[in-house]
């Protein structure tokens, strides 16, 4: 395990001592004892969110754009330099490996983030091709700035340019002296900003917006505040709401792109990539992602039954909890892969997966009190539940 650039400013503010392992890095779960007001800093006013450990890739050559429009089921031969495109890949059989973001940084050079190492995967889809693949996972840090104030922070910071940014629009920058690039963009669904700057001097940038962002509430955020808001925002986390196809056993834990919401982005019509013959038999889902709005009087009612005061999850959940048809819970149509308690919109969310097939708008939802099961109502919405204006409107 290793320390990420900002450790040595992480620690004395993580009086919690709560500390997870990601992508063999550590980096803070949260940095008080609940993590409460770091959720409260993204929606009101900012949170510096350290993403170091993602994967970080550099893709340059004559042949970039055709080694990416042969790998990601979505073509970015119109992704313009300076925007950010969100992506996803699958194996041969058309089943999802993973997602992340491509920037396009010049004619020849992108830039892609993920939560798995794919340089390996990568390359092996690069032979005979003028391409150079450079792995800038440690030479690079990561670190995101959310929130209603993070614009105000980053210009009074010196980043001047990011006041152009438009949603997933990307430019070079400085502040303090530190040249790195930023994308409008973040895993919150509010506003906000992704930097890579140089690993080397990651901290001074750290300082530099912790003194700046002094003045707007600015507060250091681990990742429990970070999977609340991405549930909010209906963004799926991998191995929680999908499974990297490669790491399963069986059909039923795989995903199609069309299941997860990703239909979007794809054009079966154009060049081949990975995935596509597959997906032209494919393309009618069994399965659809969507949102849960769990019942609050019927499950606040279990508890009281058991004359218990109505129990709320103290931080998200991320484990699988069957959806039935029925109160009986006899006919199982879906199942719900993560869901919080929602603290900007007082109600109680989930992601799910449920069959393409299922006619109704409402669905049983599977709840434990005091030992034995139960099932409340769960009304399917659109999984975005959180969407503000604040996070595509120009900043000025």
């Amino acid at each position: 395990m290793l320390p990420t650039p900002f450790y040595p400013k992480q620690l004395p503010l993580c009086e919690s001592m709560d500390w997870k392992r990601w992508a063999g890095y550590y980096v803070p779960r949260s940095y008080q004892l609940q993590h409460e007001n770091e959720y409260y800093a993204i929606r009101t006013a900012a949170g510096l969110i350290d993403i170091s450990p993602l994967f970080k890739l550099r893709i340059a050559g004559p042949d970039s754009l055709a080694l990416l429009n042969r790998v990601f089921v979505r073509d970015l031969s119109r992704l313009k330099e300076g925007r950010l495109a969100y992506v996803a890949w699958c194996d041969a059989e058309g089943y999802v490996l993973g997602d992340g973001t491509v920037l396009r940084q010049g004619p020849e050079t992108y830039f892609f983030t993920c939560e798995d190492p794919t340089a390996a995967w990568l390359e092996r889809h690069a032979i005979g091709m003028n391409v150079t693949i450079t792995d800038e996972t440690r030479a690079l840090a990561g670190l995101a700035l959310q929130g209603p104030s993070s614009a105000r922070i980053l210009i009074q910071a010196g980043a001047i340019s990011i006041r152009e940014l438009k949603y997933f629009d990307a430019t070079p920058t400085s502040v303090n002296g530190i040249d790195f690039w930023i994308s409008r963009s973040g895993y919150t669904g509010d506003l906000g900003y992704e930097m890579w700057p140089p690993a080397d001097r990651a901290p001074e940038l750290w300082d530099t917006l912790m003194e700046v962002g002094s003045k707007f509430a600015l507060r250091a955020v681990g990742l429990k505040a970070l999977n609340v808001c991405r549930i909010e925002a209906g963004l799926l986390q991998k191995e929680v709401d999908y499974h990297n196809a490669s790491r399963v056993l069986t059909r039923e834990q795989k995903s199609i792109p069309y299941e997860l919401g990703f239909g979007w982005m794809i054009n079966l019509d154009r060049e081949p990539f990975v995935g596509q013959s597959a997906l032209q038999k494919l393309h009618k889902p069994a399965w659809n992602l969507v949102g849960l709005e769990i019942n609050w009087d019927q499950t606040r009612g279990l508890y009281e039954s058991k004359g218990l005061p109505p129990l709320l999850p103290t931080e998200a959940w991320t484990s699988s909890t069957p959806l039935y048809r029925d109160r009986a819970r006899q006919h199982q149509v879906g199942y719900a892969t993560s869901g919080t308690w929602s603290p900007v919109l007082k109600k109680y969310i989930a992601l799910a997966t449920i069959e393409k097939s299922y006619p109704s708008k409402t669905v049983q939802i599977e709840l434990a009190v005091e030992h034995s099961r139960h099932s409340v109502d769960a009304r399917i919405v659109s999984p975005r539940f959180y969407d503000p204006p604040r996070k595509r409107a120009l900043v000025g």
